[in-house]
């Protein structure tokens, strides 16, 4: 598979990982359809970027399914999805004001983890009718973990735990899709500059970029779209976990 002549799904492409995924395809020749919340953010990108954007609810079955027709009628195919949509609580198991909110949590787990299983599913079986390249390939599949899924700190027990699924699907996902010649693959990424992180005061920024130990800085986004572009094009890179972290250990 080749940037140039692919045609993906991004979900949350509207800002951070997503939005650096959706323009760097985009600058080598991909054919893009973001799918976010944010309608206004979401047409602006897609119109600089020359994609095509779709309002969409990870969690909810129609919006997806007509998300992916769209982006079947824009592009007349997926080759690619890159599920980058998802949020992040910083609530105790048990803190001053009680035990964690149950709707908090089982938001968490239905955006992050359930929200990309609906995506990827839905995205695959489209995928599948592709007609395969000369080994067998007919397309990827790109999650999103975090290293909080194997190092959670604490106030993270809902957001590692919806990590910690993306990480677990990886491989049965790859297995179950190998026949179809679907890869799937996961990025962990670090701490990242993100949108959240930008609203951070500049000395807690520092702090965070002082704890990471090469390069002693926060992520890049576009380091991430990079690399999801690689993934793409390395064809043997299957139904496994990349951590993009400087080395992070978080404790």
């Amino acid at each position: 598979m080749h940037l140039s002549t692919t045609a993906a799904l991004v979900t949350g492409g509207a800002s951070g990982l997503g939005e650096a995924t959706a323009r760097h395809f985009a600058a080598q020749g991909a054919q893009v359809t973001i799918l976010d919340r944010d309608a206004d953010r979401g047409i602006q990108v897609a119109g600089e970027i020359g994609g095509h954007f779709a309002q969409t609810d990870v969690t909810d079955e129609d919006s997806v399914a007509a998300a992916v027709r769209l982006g079947m009628d824009k592009m007349g195919k997926i080759t690619a999805t890159v599920n980058c949509a998802g949020i992040a609580y910083g609530i105790k198991t048990v803190g001053k004001d009680g035990p964690h909110p149950l709707d908090a949590f089982q938001r968490t787990i239905d955006i992050n983890l359930v929200g990309t299983f609906n995506v990827s599913r839905l995205a695959s079986a489209e995928m599948a009718k592709n007609e395969p390249e000369a080994d067998g390939a007919r397309g990827v599949i790109i999650n999103t973990a975090s290293i909080a899924a194997y190092d959670g700190q604490k106030g993270q027990a809902a957001y590692a735990a919806s990590k910690g699924g993306v990480v677990g699907m990886t491989l049965p996902m790859a297995r179950d899709l190998a026949s179809t010649g679907i890869r799937v693959m996961t990025i962990a990424p670090g701490i990242f500059m993100t949108p959240m992180l930008a609203g951070l005061p500049e000395e807690v920024q520092q702090q965070l970029a002082a704890d990471v130990p090469s390069p002693a800085r926060l992520g890049d986004p576009m380091e991430y779209g990079r690399l999801a572009g690689f993934i793409v094009e390395m064809g043997y890179l299957n139904g496994e976990v990349i951590r993009i972290d400087g080395a992070l250990r978080m404790r």
